[in-house]
């Protein structure tokens, strides 16, 4: 069953972008899923296809329209559509990893591309919008975190990965970053590739990978190793 995507956006004419490319663009010429991208505009009304208005109490900035917004959403998901609807905004709530594979799971994903100053509460509400986040920082726009939820997404899809283990040995696969890794040339401007790496000892090498995938997320996320920690049977 192909995996439908379906992004909503003031300018469609930013997909598929880079999502045409490499392993997502492959598995879209393939079939493996397929991306819609529908202009908000469309689902405006009156001579000049008003999509945004002045913020209700005053402030900076325009908001996007609950009305327009909610046409669009209606338009491009009609009744009986069961697919999650993600609001990419800065507010909302960190996607991880496991958030990414629960996605990939399901029939497809309908994305809203945010602008302006945000979106009306209200459509957010009455559409039963997720919103997320993919960082703590400011984007013009929600196409650029759209692009990135599907990369993320589509490349867990069945068959788009050559090596399935790549998908379970990488950085927050099991709430740790990933281990270094290491090629050729076997020494490089005086520095060799670690020893063990090179012993064929496959058990060794299991256990300097942990140890240095524990080390790194010490050093630079001891959010996921407290978050291990909490976590039932957790060290």
């Amino acid at each position: 069953m192909t995996f439908r995507a379906t992004v909503l956006t003031l300018f469609p004419e930013a997909f598929p972008g880079p999502l045409g490319l490499s392993l997502a663009g492959r598995a879209l010429a393939e079939g493996t899923w397929s991306l819609e991208a529908r202009d908000i505009r469309a689902s405006a009304t009156g001579r000049h296809r008003p999509v945004d208005d002045s913020p209700a109490g005053g402030g900076p900035g325009m908001v996007l329209r609950a009305d327009v917004l909610a046409a669009a959403i209606d338009a491009a998901a009609p009744a009986g559509d069961g697919r999650p609807r993600l609001l990419m905004t800065p507010r909302g709530t960190p996607l991880t990893q496991a958030r990414v594979e629960a996605l990939a799971a399901c029939d497809g994903v309908i994305l809203v591309a945010g602008r302006f100053e945000g979106v009306d509460e209200r459509v957010i509400e009455a559409r039963n919008l997720e919103e997320v986040s993919i960082g703590d920082y400011v984007l013009s726009g929600g196409e650029i975190a759209a692009m990135a939820v599907l990369d993320a997404v589509v490349r867990l899809l069945p068959g788009v990965m050559g090596n399935v283990a790549s998908a379970t040995s990488e950085s927050f696969s099991a709430g740790l970053l990933e281990y270094p890794q290491y090629t050729r040339p076997q020494v490089f401007e005086g520095r060799p590739i670690p020893e063990v790496l090179l012993s064929g000892d496959h058990g060794r090498i299991a256990r300097w990978r942990q140890e240095a995938a524990e080390r790194i997320t010490r050093e630079r996320r001891p959010d996921l190793i407290a978050g291990r920690e909490r976590e039932p049977g957790g060290r």
